[in-house]
């Protein structure tokens, strides 16, 4: 029984000094993630809380952000692969972790959860997709109840400014 509060006191605090970034992108679109931007952000904020960042989501999306939280683990020369799978799950509201992998640990991290550098790759909750491929980022999606289609009043990623 001790081991387990202490366990518990232990991820209380490492979640309470966990850092997120959150910045728009050069296409408009807002990014949170927990690497710092590369290039040209705009309005980079760097938190320790992300509650704001879901406050106005559907309860639904909120539900599966909490059990199903997806990361999508990118690098800078990826290129049209990486796009597609961002423009996804923008397209889809699916509130989102991007890791851009540059450090031989980010690799390495790579690696243990799919067996090799190789990018882009989405892992939503436990399950892993490596590549792009829009059906089966789609059926991950569905099977953590993310919506089809971005929230009514959610910002796609085709929308102006």
């Amino acid at each position: 029984m001790r081991s387990i509060v202490l366990l518990s006191l232990v991820l209380a605090c490492s979640a309470a000094f966990a850092q997120t970034y959150k910045w728009t992108d050069s296409a408009g679109r807002t990014v949170i993630s927990d690497t710092p931007p590369t290039g040209q952000a705009k309005k980079v904020s760097k938190s320790s809380d992300t509650t704001q960042a879901d406050d106005n989501l559907p309860f639904s999306v909120k539900k599966a952000m909490e059990a199903f939280p997806v990361v999508l683990y990118t690098s800078n020369d990826c290129g049209d692969s990486c796009k597609q799978a961002r423009d996804l799950l923008n397209s889809r509201g699916v509130p989102f972790s991007e890791k851009v992998v540059q450090k031989p640990e980010d690799a390495e991290e790579l690696k243990q959860l799919v067996g090799d550098a190789f990018v882009p790759v989405i892992k939503v909750g436990n399950q892993r997709q490596r590549g792009f491929e829009a059906g089966a980022y789609h059926n991950l999606l569905d099977l953590a109840g993310y919506p089809k289609t971005a929230p009514y009043g959610a910002k796609k990623a085709d929308d102006k400014k």
